[in-house]
């Protein structure tokens, strides 16, 4: 499984941190055979809305190589709704098989047209920001579409990871993950 995870100047880390936490255990725990990840952008660095400045190993690369893509959130995603260069480019995942955000990532998947159609989530200082992009707005932690997961609030990212894992995988994965984490928060769907 190949995931690619979309970085932008000004987003929450959180956001893309507890996703990505728990997401990337599968391949260290041998879950998923062949698990791999890339932080791409559009610049060779981001700095999020702290000050934290990340390295990208991808700039702008073909999304549809991709198994998985996922969008954090955070201020910045107002305007990139917007902005049709970004919108382009994220719009190469619409062959990857799965498409995950969490936050105001929604707002990207939205505006780039992956949300049409479904019910999603977002943080519920933005769920009149979603409500164009999508047939409704789900006021839950997580909800699953399909092929699309969204999560809601800052630190729902670590929750969004793990059901995504227990959606491909299974609730024993999870567990499994949980103990890694020494996360208990989390309860299993299954």
């Amino acid at each position: 499984m190949r995931m690619a995870f979309i970085l932008f100047d000004g987003m929450t880390t959180l956001d893309f941190a507890g996703f990505y936490e728990a997401v990337t255990w599968m391949g260290i725990l041998g879950i998923r055979e062949n698990v791999s990840w890339d932080f791409c952008a559009a610049g060779e660095q981001v700095t999020d809305d702290r000050g934290l400045t990340i390295r990208v190993g991808r700039v702008r690369p073909d999304l549809s190589e991709y198994d998985l893509v996922f969008v954090p959130g955070g201020m910045p995603t107002r305007q990139l709704r917007h902005d049709e260069d970004f919108l382009s480019w994220i719009r190469t995942a619409r062959d990857a098989q799965y498409k995950a955000s969490v936050c105001t990532g929604a707002l990207i998947l939205g505006a780039a047209g992956f949300l049409q159609g479904r019910r999603a989530t977002t943080n519920p200082s933005a769920y009149e920001l979603l409500e164009p992009y999508c047939s409704e707005v789900v006021r839950e932690r997580f909800v699953r579409d399909g092929d699309v997961f969204t999560g809601g609030g800052v630190s729902a990212s670590i929750d969004l990871g793990l059901f995504f894992v227990e959606s491909i995988a299974s609730g024993e994965a999870v567990r499994r993950i949980q103990a890694k984490m020494d996360y208990p928060y989390y309860s299993s769907t299954r």
